[in-house]
């Protein structure tokens, strides 16, 4: 029997505190009559790019076409061809690997590490061959990937690193070390989200910030004059207009985030439910989901529903066993046996998190979790 309800995420708390503010940035852009590519974005991009630690920001029409603008600029530039090899984290949502296909780059995905659940540092020197060029990183569930070590063994390797931040707004320390280039999603329940889709690249590098901006607006500088096959993905006024007035409170709604863990990992004691660690610089991760583990993870999942607690699966099917990636189409990646993946995949849970959840609710889904 339901006795309570806890939302896995709302947004309540965005409306309650900035409603009468975004309500007024909205009318703005309608009363300007500009709708693409207008002086909101420029701003926005400017203040993500310096927020992130960045020279440049360049909106696209959503994360996916991020990541892709991202890559496909790199190839343009000469820093990739096609057919060259991108080590990718085997646990990721699929659209990691869709944009490195997309790009017309071969994915090579590499287990996790099973307490971080990113990329395992410790398996790139086996995933590499002759035509491996690139690493994508990916900071799942809002935790930085080891960028440090990372770096240093493409720099070693000639590599290049790009980063998959499409979770991680926020995170800090050394998250743009050695990458050249960041890709960025602001779907709305991100942890920077804006009323619909939208996205970011962010680089230090000039000319592929140029790249990604042509590319996105159908090859094109100058309007009627197209140098490259583009594409149509810009972000537009109504989202930059939303995501200016959200960005100043980014940081304390991930401070919120970071309390809520704090809670889940020291207070949640079933030995049925396995936790992430907190890192050792709390601020290298925002936990855009928190996840636990659990080998009864359905039965978990369905007694936490009849006690009225949402919860998700992320995510439920690992990239190289999804139906895109089987046949014919298996000869687009590269991989060896994936168990961790695996098993993440088979066991993992996504319990509420979100700067809207009260004391009360935490407490609420600790003792479930525990009673479990």
């Amino acid at each position: 029997m339901i006795t309570k309800k806890v939302p896995f995420y709302s947004l309540d708390y965005v409306t309650e505190s900035l409603g009468r503010d975004l309500l007024s940035a909205f009318g703005g852009v309608l009363d300007s009559n500009w709708f693409i590519r207008g002086p909101r974005c420029e701003r926005f991009e400017g203040a993500f790019a310096e927020y992130c630690g960045a020279k440049h920001g360049i909106g696209t029409g959503n994360g996916l076409d991020a990541l892709t603008l991202m890559l496909r600029a790199s190839i343009e530039l000469g820093y990739l061809k096609r057919g060259d090899e991108v080590i990718v984290p085997a646990n990721t949502f699929i659209a990691t690997v869709l944009a490195v296909c997309a790009a017309g780059l071969v994915p090579v995905l590499v287990d996790p590490d099973r307490e971080t659940c990113n990329l395992d540092v410790s398996l790139l020197e086996g995933a590499c061959s002759e035509r491996t060029r690139a690493i994508l990183m990916v900071h799942l569930y809002g935790r930085l990937a080891d960028m440090p070590a990372i770096c240093e063994f493409a720099k070693a390797k000639g590599l290049l690193v790009f980063e998959d931040a499409a979770q991680a707004h926020g995170a800090k320390i050394d998250r743009n070390g050695g990458s050249v280039a960041a890709a960025y999603s602001f779907y709305p329940t991100k942890n920077l989200g804006a009323l619909g889709d939208g996205g970011m690249v962010v680089t230090d590098d000039a000319e592929l910030a140029r790249m990604v901006r042509m590319l996105g607006n159908y090859g094109s500088e100058r309007k009627y004059v197209n140098k490259y096959v583009g594409v149509n993905s810009r972000l537009d006024e109504v989202q930059a207009a939303i995501l200016l007035e959200k960005l100043p409170h980014l940081d304390g709604w991930n401070a919120r985030r970071r309390e809520i863990a704090a809670r889940y990992c020291s207070e949640i004691k079933n030995p049925l439910v396995r936790v992430t660690p907190v890192p050792a610089n709390p601020l290298s991760h925002v936990w855009h989901v928190f996840p636990v583990f659990c080998e009864r993870r359905d039965e978990l999942q369905t007694f936490l529903a009849s006690r009225g607690i949402e919860t998700l699966v992320h995510y439920p099917i690992p990239p190289h066993l999804q139906d895109a990636f089987t046949g014919a189409s298996a000869s687009l990646l590269r991989h060896g046996a994936l168990p961790v993946a695996e098993e993440l995949a088979r066991t993992e849970l996504s319990i509420p998190m979100g700067p809207g959840l009260g004391n009360d609710q935490i407490s609420y889904v600790i003792d479930a979790l525990n009673e479990f």
